[in-house]
């Protein structure tokens, strides 16, 4: 049955999309703007962005009685990188950061359970971060931060309350990735994050649902 990832154009929703279509499983890829030329082919590429509930009313139109296995909520932004906290972080920064990071994946969910139960007993996996950990509060970035832990704490909700329908629901972290939003000092590639993360999207199950795990399998802190 086809995955349906969000925000598939660049970075680590690209690479899980390459991925995901090089092992022949079929692929539902969604973006805001045009189609990146070489995925063209890997994947049935669809309109969709996060921040607009129209666009979600449009595409689930679009794939409606369309099973879906999976849902990567992986569509998100990181606007206020190096924001000064005397003078920054002005209010369109909180909007745009909690519209896409916490409000579209639960758009996502909303709009594609259908497509979920259809399936029988789909997954859910929200790309979330450390940096949304109140463990590993070390300072700055607020509005990302604060969004951040606002989608793993939406993981662990939707956990609870699919449970009877036996969709699992799991938060990751991709790890400090080397792409346009971690930057070219980051620990790892993006190869690397997307591989661990199939990885953890295929164990996830009805015995780990509400999970935050890390790319490479470590349990992170909430």
């Amino acid at each position: 049955m086809p995955i349906l990832i969000t925000g598939a154009n660049r970075g680590i929703g690209h690479e899980l999309t390459r991925q995901y279509g090089a092992s022949g499983r079929a692929v539902i890829a969604t973006t805001r703007r045009d189609t990146p030329a070489d995925l063209a082919d890997q994947a049935d590429w669809r309109t969709l962005d996060v921040t607009d509930p129209a666009s979600f009313t449009a595409l689930g139109a679009g794939l409606y009685g369309q099973k879906i296995s999976l849902l990567v909520c992986n569509a998100g932004v990181y606007v206020d990188k190096g924001q000064d906290l005397a003078t920054g972080y002005a209010p369109d920064l909180w909007e745009k950061s909690f519209a896409a990071n916490v409000m579209g994946p639960f758009l996502t969910v909303q709009s594609f359970l259908p497509n979920l139960k259809a399936h029988g007993a789909g997954k859910i996996a929200i790309v979330a971060s450390q940096m949304g950990a109140n463990g590993l509060a070390h300072g700055g970035s607020y509005a990302y931060r604060a969004s951040k832990a606002a989608a793993i704490n939406l993981a662990s909700n939707l956990a609870r309350d699919l449970a009877p329908l036996g969709i699992a629901v799991g938060a990751y972290h991709p790890g400090w990735v080397k792409t346009d939003m971690g930057g070219g000092a980051a620990d790892i590639d993006v190869e690397t994050a997307a591989s661990g993360l199939i990885e953890r999207f295929d164990a996830l199950s009805m015995d780990s649902t509400g999970c935050f795990e890390a790319y490479d399998g470590a349990t992170m802190p909430y």
